[in-house]
């Protein structure tokens, strides 16, 4: 009969997946808690204590490191290696069930003592995985409770594939990298970082076609952007780096939101009742740029919503779903690319960018910090259509490339403007583009005006209030051209930079 090794810190999944191997005839072995729990749940299980002949030692720190698992795990598919186990009255292992200790976890925790740490690094667990890893021809290693349905359906099937095999060794050969190079981190104090990157795809070029491309993740296994793509060409270099924008920025939205992309600066960022409102008002702050963009949506895309999207030529749509029914109007596109993202989270919390020689590294911009504290500084405060366009023009610009410049009316962004080596000319540009919608809406801008000719251009405009950081020599100058217009102006004391 076959045999399985079975020692698990989570027992998520456990159960399930345990009764399956018992159906199917595998003998189960299994670690001190992990046998107990299968026990009470009626199942028949032999300890390891029994199995090796040895007793579970210093207080559970030694319970699977014994050369009769080892043996049994690393014995190779040939007479030799099998004579040799028989002799020592051992037997192959077929199977190994693991997960560790939470390291991780545990040094995340407020008061978390070093001693705490310590007896949170996995020794056993570390071990059985890289046996079943190296011997992946024949044993199969099972380190994830998500993978459990889909390796009891093949051993069902009449057991598991070599590629299965192969695929679930990298990942257990992944997870111990991860988790030596924490402990390393922790115990050095320096916080060091070391990136383990796997292949998603090549592809077919970078920014241009003589550039070189490949999209790499920081799990084995993962899609775009840890996402899935339903339909559509193969995404490029260029359309990775928009929904990267996109998402980041629609994310940031409590409300239903759509943001639309181009060439990674949006030109549409908008709150709605549903998708489709939320669409149509970001479609509206600049249709001409929105031609070819990327459209990101914070909730699934809904049949109005794809069937208003549908009359648009769009490159790719990323949300956390779509509907039978969106999916069906949406495949006449052929080419447009449905990204499904399996849920709201920006990961991992830090940012990488590639310099000369070396990297740049940073935490992500979440928004303003808990501290931060707004003040109205003009001799008009805002109204309180004013402030929830404030508010939304406060987030809408921290996804603009700066010198970032949003107008806003209500939930949606009338004019953008961003990237010019100088914030006036953005002024310039976002007004230009919300025309006769200026008048009346509200001026965000990432980062202080170094003079007040920006908030006299928007005050030309008829843009009525304005937020922004502060911090400038000459905000006096601001604020007065505020006054003399009759604008309301709010500072936050927080810049949002993106460069």
């Amino acid at each position: 009969m076959p045999k399985a090794i079975l020692s698990v810190y989570d027992k998520q999944g456990l159960l399930d997946f345990a009764r399956g191997l018992a159906e199917l005839g595998w003998d189960l072995i299994a670690s001190g808690g992990t046998a107990r729990v299968l026990r009470e749940a009626g199942l028949p299980v032999t300890e390891v204590s029994a199995f090796t002949g040895s007793p579970e030692i210093l207080g559970g720190r030694v319970k699977t490191l014994h050369p009769a698992i080892h043996g049994g795990l690393l014995a190779r598919n040939r007479e030799a290696d099998l004579s040799e186990l028989r002799s020592l009255g051992w037997s192959p292992i077929d199977l190994v069930v693991v997960n560790l200790y939470p390291f991780e976890q545990t040094i995340a925790r407020p008061g978390a003592t070093l001693e705490d740490a310590v007896e949170n690094i996995d020794i056993g667990g570390v071990t059985l995985i890289r046996a079943a890893a190296k011997n992946f021809e024949r044993v199969t290693l099972v380190c994830d409770p998500v993978d459990y349905p889909g390796v009891l359906e093949e051993l069902r099937q009449g057991g598991t594939s070599a590629e299965t095999r192969r695929r679930l060794a990298v990942k257990g050969f992944a997870l111990t990298t991860r988790y030596d190079q924490a402990i390393a981190a922790y115990l050095s104090g320096e916080g060091a970082l070391s990136l383990n990157l796997y292949p998603v795809q090549n592809l077919r070029y970078g920014e241009n076609p003589h550039q070189k491309a490949r999209l790499l993740a920081y799990q084995p296994g993962m899609g775009p952007l840890g996402g899935k793509v339903l339909q559509g060409k193969e995404l490029s270099y260029n359309n990775l780096l928009d929904l990267d924008a996109a998402w980041r920025a629609v994310v940031s939205f409590e409300r239903v939101a759509v943001v639309i992309v181009k060439h990674l600066s949006p030109c549409g960022i908008a709150c709605g009742e549903t998708v489709e409102e939320a669409y149509r008002l970001a479609l509206a702050s600049d249709p001409v740029s929105a031609f070819g963009g990327i459209i990101a949506s914070n909730r699934p895309i809904d049949a109005p919503a794809a069937l208003a999207i549908k009359e648009l030529f769009v490159e790719c749509i990323i949300a956390p779903g779509f509907t039978e029914e969106s999916v069906g109007i949406l495949s006449v596109k052929k080419n447009v690319r449905l990204v499904e993202m399996p849920d709201l989270k920006i990961d991992p919390d830090f940012e990488l960018r590639s310099v000369n020689r070396g990297v740049l590294m940073q935490s992500v911009d979440l928004g303003d910090p808990e501290s931060a504290e707004w003040k109205v500084v003009s001799q008009r405060a805002p109204t309180d259509e004013e402030w929830k366009a404030l508010r939304f023009a406060w987030k809408a610009c921290q996804h603009v490339k700066s010198n970032a410049i949003v107008l806003a009316q209500g939930n949606a962004t009338v004019g953008i403007g961003g990237g010019q080596p100088n914030r006036v000319d953005c002024v310039r540009i976002a007004v230009q583009r919300a025309g006769e919608r200026s008048r009346g809406a509200v001026m965000a801008s990432d980062a202080f005006f170094p003079f007040a000719d920006s908030v006299q251009v928007a005050a030309e405009a008829g843009v009525t209030a304005v937020i922004h950081p502060g911090g400038s020599v000459r905000d006096q100058e601001s604020i007065a051209a505020a006054d003399a217009a009759g604008m309301a102006m709010v500072l936050t004391g927080v810049r949002h930079f993106r460069h």
